[in-house]
């Protein structure tokens, strides 16, 4: 569970403004989070197969967004998968 501070955090960090929650990159940020807690979540609930759905359905919801940011604005994908350490 993502606490609401570290969303506001990372809404500051990748947003426009403090309030901007729509920005591509603040969402993509967003969901990183909530799927990194998850991946710790599944190191000690390995069986948990009706939370693995909704994981799943997290990284496609993040890998659209970054291929619409990709091919929307090159420069700021780069620098939004450099910022959360997505991708190498």
């Amino acid at each position: 569970m993502v606490s609401k501070q570290k969303i506001e955090e990372l809404v500051k960090k990748f947003g426009r403004n403090a309030k901007d929650t729509g920005h591509l990159p603040v969402q993509i940020a967003i969901l990183t989070e909530k799927i990194e807690s998850l991946k710790k979540h599944f190191e000690a609930n390995k069986k948990d197969l009706h939370s693995m759905r909704g994981f799943i359905a997290k990284v496609n919801h993040r890998k659209a967004l970054l291929s619409h940011l990709k091919s929307s604005n090159y420069e700021l994908y780069l620098e939004t998968i450099k910022a959360l350490n997505i991708r190498k």
